[in-house]
C-alpha cells in the first residue's frame, strides 16, 4: 500500500480506478494485498462505486451498513475473509447489484428477505458461513441469476420448488447443510443446469429417471451422502457432457447401466457404499462398456454387492484411470495396462486366484491393497518393478512360498508393507535391511522359519514390527538397538531363544512388546517398557524369572541374577486398571493359545484366526453408567458439539478414565465418532491421546449410544493453564520451559499424522482446548473428530478427498481462513493452527483476545513488538530462571515468533 499516500493522486493509487472525467472512484480491486482490520462505513460515501473486490485478505467485523448507500454497485466480491455478524439487510438497496460474493466468512442469521428487491443478481454465492433459516422462497423470482452457492453452512427445510422457475440457472450447490425432503421435480426441469451438488444432506426419494434428458448440459452430478433410493437413470446417458457422477453413500439398487460407456468425458463415476448388483455373476459386465470412456480417472465401486469375477475389460478403461475402488471375484492378468494407477483398493471382497505379474507394469502405483480376501498362489516378483508402492497390504489371503527379495527390497515402501497372515514360508530375506524408509512391518501369522536377519538394524524409521506367529530361532539381534523409534514389537508364538537383551529396555519409544511362547530365558530387564505391566507380555517362556509382580514370574536363583540391571525408564501414564489388565492379560493367553493351536493343526485356515494386535477389550453402557455415577454433572469434565467428556472412575479398583459420550441428536456426531476411530485405529505415538476402548451400544432407553474411553489426563488441557481463571481458585502457571517442552510434543505429534501415517492425517482443529496433559506435563493432541485423510487429489472443480469427506468445521482464531468449499484441507493447515498456538503461548492471550482489534491480529500484534518491546507483550505468568539475561530471553522470543 506504499502507493497509497497524500503525494500521489488517489485515481492512481494501487488497486483504485476512477472515471475519466468526474475523478471519482468507481473501482477498488484489492483483492489477495493481505490486508486487515475493520472495513470503515466511510466507503458508503463513495457513491460512485460500481465495483469492489476485497477477497481473500483478513478483514473481520460486521459487514458495514453504509454499504447500502452504495446504489451504483454491481459486484461486491467479500469472500475469504473473516467478516461476522448478520449480512446488513439494506444491502438490498443496491439495487444494480449482478455479483455477490460473501462466501468463506463467518456470517450468521438468515438471508434477508429484502433481497427479493435485487432482481439483477446473476451470482449469489454465501458458501462456508454460519447461516441459518430456510433457503427463500423468492430466490425464484431472481430471473437473471445463473449462479447459486449456498454449501457449508446451516440451512434446514427443503429446496424451494420455486427455484425451478430460473430458467437461466448453470450452477446450483447446497452441499453439507441440513436439508431435507424430496429433491423437487422442478429443478430437474432447468436444462440449463451445468452442476448440481447436494452432497451430505438429508435428501431422500428417488432420482428422476428422465433426469439425463430434462438436464442435457449436466457435467457434474454430486448426489453423495445422502438417503436416496431406487435404482441409478439410466437416462444419465442423455446427458452427453457429464464428467462427474457422484452418488456414493446412498440406498441405490439394481445394476449400473451399460449405457454409461457413452459418456466420452466422464472423469469421475463414484457408486461406492450403495446395495448394487445381485451377488452374481454377470453384475460386473457393464465395465466392458467404460472402456469407451477414455478421461476416466476414478471409478468407485465398493462395497456393493456385486458377485461374479471382474471382466477382463478392466485392463482396457482409460489409460489415464488414477484411482481404482473395487468389488469382484478374480482381478484380471492384464491389470498391468492401466500404467497410469495410482491407488488399486480391493480390501474385503472375495478376490480369488493369483496376483496378476503384469501388476509390475504398473509404474506409477503407490498404494495396492488386496488384504482380507482369499488370493492365492505365490507373490510375483515383478511386484519389486513398482517403484513408486509406498503401501503394499497383502495380508489376510492364502499366499504361499518365499517371500520375493525383489518385493522385500523395495526401498520405496515407506508407509506399511503387510504380509501377514498368509502361508509364507521359508526365511526372511536379508533385502529386508533396504526398507529403510518403512514405518511399519507385519509378516506374522505365516510359516517363515530361520533367525531374525540382522539386516533389520538398518531399517532406522520402523515403528511398528510384528513377526510374530511363525518359526523363526535363535536370539534376537542386538542389530535392532538402531531401532530407535520402534513402538511396537511382537515376537511371540516363535521359537526364539536365549537372554532377553537389555536394549529392549533402552527404547524410550516403545510402548508394546509381545515375547510370548518362545524359550526366552533368564532375568527379565527392568527398564523402560518392562516398567509397565499393561506394555509387555511373556507368558509362556518358563525359564524367564524375577520382573514386575504382575507379570507372576518367580524369582531368579541366585545364579541367575547375574544379569546387570538398568535405571527405571519413567513408567507411563496410561491409566487401565489392575482388574482390568488382569482380565487382558487373560483373554490375551487364551486368544493366542487358540492361535497356537489353530495355526498348528491347519494353517489353511490362518486367515481366520485372530491376530495378537492389540486386544483391547469392548466395554458396556451400564458399566460407563456406572463409572460415572450416571453421565452425573459432577464429573462432567467438558463438552462440544459433538459430544460431552467424562471423569469415570471403575468400580473393581478405583482406576480413572476419561470418557467422550456422542451427542446423537446432533447432526453429524455418529459420522465425528465414525471418523475419530479412523482416525484412532491407524496412530500410536507418545504424543497422541491413546484409546482404551470403545462402546457402540443402546442406553438404558433403548437409545443409541456411542462413546470413547481414553486415557485420562490429570492435567486436564493446555487451555487452562495458558488462561487460569481469577477466581483464586486455578493457580495453574506454566514455566518457559515447559512451553517450550509443550510445542516440541505437539509439533513430534503432528510430524507423526502428516509424515508417518500410512495415509496422512490433517488434525483440522488443533488449538489449547485439544492438548491434554499427563501427570509428567508431557502434550498429547486430542480429538479427532474433523481428522481427515489426505487423499491424493486430482484436477477437479471439488477433489476427491473432498468428495469422500466433505464436512469441514474448526475453532475461530486457529483454522487457516482459506478453509472452505472449494479450498482444500492440507498439512499447511495444521501447521497454520500450530503457529497460532504457538504465539499464544508466547503472549498468554487467546486470537480471540479484545486486545486485537481495528486491524491487528495476533501475529501483527507481535510483529509491531519483536524490535523493541518484545518483553513486555510476554505472558507475565512465565517464571524465568535468575540466571537467565533479559537481552538473551527477548532475542529468543523474537526469533521463536518468526519461526511461527
Amino acid at each position: 500500500m506504499s502507493s497509497w499516500n497524500d503525494s500521489t493522486h488517489f485515481c492512481n493509487w494501487v488497486g483504485v480506478t476512477c472515471n475519466t472525467t468526474l475523478k471519482r472512484i468507481v473501482a477498488l480491486r484489492l483483492e489477495a494485498r493481505k490486508l486487515v482490520g475493520l472495513l470503515p462505513p466511510s466507503l458508503g460515501n463513495l457513491t460512485y462505486l460500481r465495483a469492489i473486490n476485497l477477497g481473500d485478505n483478513h478483514f473481520h467485523g460486521p459487514i458495514p451498513q453504509e454499504f447500502g448507500k452504495l446504489q451504483q454497485l454491481r459486484y461486491l466480491n467479500l469472500s475469504f475473509n473473516n467478516f461476522s455478524g448478520e449480512i446488513p439487510s439494506n444491502m438490498s438497496h443496491c439495487i444494480e447489484l449482478v455479483v455477490l460474493q460473501i462466501g468463506n466468512n463467518e456470517l450468521i442469521g438468515q438471508i434477508p428477505h429484502q433481497f427479493f428487491m435485487l432482481t439483477k443478481l446473476e451470482q449469489l454465492r454465501c458458501q462456508s458461513n454460519q447461516l441459518t433459516g430456510d433457503i427463500p422462497s423468492w430466490i425464484g423470482n431472481l430471473s437473471s441469476i445463473f449462479d447459486l452457492c449456498f454449501p457449508y453452512n446451516h440451512f434446514e427445510g427443503k429446496i424451494p420448488s420455486e427455484v425451478g422457475r430460473l430458467s437461466r440457472l448453470k450452477f446450483f450447490a447446497v452441499d453439507a447443510n441440513y436439508l431435507t425432503g424430496t429433491v423437487p421435480l422442478s429443478l430437474f426441469n432447468i436444462t440449463s443446469l451445468t452442476q448440481l451438488s447436494l452432497t451430505q444432506n438429508k435428501f431422500h426419494g428417488n432420482l428422476p429417471q428422465n433426469i439425463g434428458s430434462t438436464l442435457p448440459n449436466l457435467q457434474f452430478f454430486y448426489g453423495g451422502i445422502n438417503y436416496f433410493r431406487g435404482p441409478i437413470p439410466t437416462s444419465f446417458v442423455n446427458a452427453s457432457r457429464l464428467r462427474v457422477l457422484d452418488i456414493s453413500q446412498n440406498n441405490i439398487t439394481g445394476m449400473i447401466p451399460d449405457g454409461l460407456g457413452s459418456l466420452r468425458d466422464l472423469e469421475l463415476l463414484n457408486f461406492v457404499n450403495n446395495k448394487l448388483g445381485t451377488g452374481k455373476v454377470g453384475d460386473l459386465n457393464f465395465i466392458n462398456s467404460l472402456t469407451n470412456c477414455t478421461s476416466l480417472k476414478i471409478l468407485g465401486l465398493a462395497v456393493n454387492r456385486f458377485g461374479g469375477p471382474l471382466p477382463s475389460s478392466i485392463a482396457n478403461l482409460s489409460t489415464q484411470l488414477i484411482y481404482l475402488l473395487l468389488s469382484g471375484n478374480i482381478l484380471p492378468s492384464n491389470i498391468g495396462n492401466l500404467q497410469n494407477l495410482e491407488e488399486i483398493l480391493l480390501q474385503g471382497n472375495e478376490l480369488t486366484g493369483p496376483i496378476p505379474s503384469s501388476i509390475g507394469n504398473l509404474s506409477s502405483l503407490n498404494k495396492l491393497n488386496m488384504s482380507y480376501n482369499k488370493v492365492e498362489g505365490s507373490i510375483p516378483p515383478s511386484l519389486g518393478r513398482c517403484r513408486s508402492l509406498q503401501v503394499l497390504d497383502l495380508s489376510h489371503n492364502n499366499l504361499s512360498g518365499n517371500i520375493p527379495k525383489e518385493v522385500i527390497g523395495l526401498s520405496s515402501l515407506s508407509i506399511y508393507l503387510g504380509l501377514g497372515h498368509n502361508s509364507l514360508n521359508g526365511s526372511l530375506p536379508s533385502e529386508v535391511g533396504e526398507l529403510n524408509n518403512l514405518a511399519q512391518l507385519d509378516v506374522s501369522e505365516n510359516i517363515l522359519s530361520g533367525e531374525i536377519p540382522i539386516n533389520l538394524g538398518k531399517c532406522t524409521s520402523m515403528e511398528r514390527l510384528d513377526l510374530g506367529g511363525n518359526q523363526f530361532e535363535g536370539t534376537i539381534p542386538q542389530s535392532l538397538a538402531a531401532l530407535k523409534g520402534l513402538e511396537k514389537l511382537n515376537l511371540s508364538n516363535n521359537n526364539l531363544s536365549g537372554l532377553i537383551p537389555q536394549f529392549l529396555g533402552k527404547l524410550h519409544s516403545l510402548k508394546y512388546l509381545d515375547l510370548s511362547y518362545n524359550n526366552f530365558e533368564g532375568q527379565l530387564p527392568k527398564g523402560g517398557v518392562f516398567s509397565n505391566s499393561t506394555m509387555v507380555f511373556v507368558f509362556g517362556n518358563k525359564n524367564l524369572c524375577d520382573g514386575l509382580p504382575e507379570l507372576h514370574l518367580p524369582p531368579c536363583a541366585s545364579n541367575q541374577t547375574h544379569l546387570h540391571s538398568n535405571k527405571p525408564f519413567l513408567k507411563s501414564n496410561v491409566l487401565i486398571p489392575t482388574a482390568f489388565a488382569i482380565t487382558f492379560v487373560g483373554i490375551l493367553v487364551i486368544i493366542i493359545f487358540v492361535c497356537f493351536v489353530l495355526k498348528k493343526s491347519r494353517k489353511d485356515a490362518s486367515t481366520n484366526s485372530s491376530s495378537a494386535k492389540e486386544f483391547l477389550p469392548q466395554i458396556s453402557y451400564l458399566e460407563l453408567n456406572k463409572s460415572t455415577e450416571g453421565f452425573s454433572i459432577d464429573n462432567l469434565i467438558g463438552s462440544g458439539s459433538f459430544a460431552s467428556v467424562y471423569k469415570g472412575v471403575f468400580s473393581n479398583d478405583g482406576s480413572i478414565v476419561a470418557i467422550k459420550v456422542f451427542n446423537l441428536q446432533q447432526q453429524g456426531a455418529s459420522k465425528s465418532f465414525i471418523d475419530e476411530c479412523n482416525a484412532l485405529s491407524k496412530i500410536r505415538h507418545r504424543n497422541l491421546l491413546k484409546i482404551i476402548t470403545s462402546c457402540s451400544s443402546i442406553d438404558g432407553q433403548g437409545n443409541e449410544f456411542k462413546a470413547l474411553v481414553f486415557n485420562f489426563m490429570s492435567n486436564g488441557n493446555l487451555d487452562v493453564w495458558l488462561h487460569p481463571t481469577n477466581d483464586g481458585t486455578n493457580k495453574k502457571r506454566l514455566s518457559i520451559i515447559q512451553r517450550l517442552n509443550v510445542t516440541i510434543d505437539i509439533a513430534c505429534g503432528l510430524d507423526y499424522l502428516h509424515n508417518y501415517c500410512e495415509t496422512p492425517i490433517i488434525h483440522c482443529d488443533l488449538n489449547p482446548n485439544n492438548i491434554l496433559l499427563d501427570d509428567d506435563m508431557v502434550a498429547h493432541v486430542g480429538d479427532f473428530g474433523l481428522a481427515r485423510f489426505m487423499l491424493k487429489e486430482s484436477n477437479y472443480h471439488i477433489s476427491f478427498s473432498q468428495i469422500m469427506s466433505l464436512a469441514l468445521k474448526g475453532s475461530i482464531g486457529y483454522i487457516p481462513p482459506e478453509y472452505g468449499s472449494g479450498s482444500k484441507i492440507s498439512i499447511e493447515g495444521d501447521v497454520f493452527s500450530y503457529g497460532i498456538l504457538l504465539l499464544e503461548m508466547i503472549i498468554g492471550k487467546r486470537p480471540t483476545h479484545s486486545t486485537f482489534d481495528n486491524g491487528v491480529d495476533i501475529h501483527l500484534f507481535i510483529a509491531r513488538a519483536l524490535p523493541h518491546d518484545a518483553l513486555k507483550i510476554i505472558d507475565p505468568s512465565i517464571v524465568f530462571e535468575e540466571t537467565c539475561r533479559e537481552e538473551e530471553i527477548e532475542e529468543e522470543m523474537q526469533e521463536i515468533a518468526i519461526m511461527s
